[in-house]
């Protein structure tokens, strides 16, 4: 499907920005957003171009730069912060060899750190591209990140 069929299946509308936004950047390798992309969008939003620009800058979820094929995000809100998170964040770092916002070498993994993902039940928490994985202690992340490594 092309970038143009895409927009035509959403109205002029702004209340559909966050949606639209979300499928271009799904249409390109390394799951980021183009320039153009924005550029699409808002023309055919009859948006300026700041205010979508806004959006994808404020919104963790998006990016203006390449990521790996799974993009693990760690919540950092006070709730995760209190129940362990930044020992999540070590192991995380030190299963993945890299930092936060940064890319693994093999480009299978892009590691960054997220608002509230609303499961602060299981606090600690992180995402694994859609997949929520709480309760975390540095043995529950190793694994996580294993399961991913080896394709399931």
């Amino acid at each position: 499907m092309t970038k143009e069929a895409v927009l035509a299946r959403y109205p002029p509308a702004p209340e559909v920005l966050l949606a639209l936004l979300h499928e271009l950047q799904g249409m390109n390798p390394g799951q980021y957003l183009l320039p153009e992309d924005l550029e699409l969008a808002a023309r055919h939003l009859g948006l300026p171009l700041s205010r979508v620009r806004d959006a994808v800058t404020f919104y963790s979820m998006f990016s203006l730069r390449p990521r790996g094929r799974h993009v693990v995000r760690l919540c950092a809100s006070p709730h995760c912060h209190v129940a362990g998170a930044w020992s999540a964040l070590d192991e995380l770092r030190r299963v993945l060899g890299v930092e936060v916002g940064e890319t693994t070498a093999d480009g299978l993994f892009t590691l960054e750190l997220t608002s509230c993902l609303g499961a602060c039940g299981v606090a600690p928490v992180m995402m694994i591209d859609d997949e929520v994985v709480g309760n975390l202690t540095p043995a529950k992340v190793a694994a996580a990140v294993a399961r991913y490594r080896e394709g399931r």
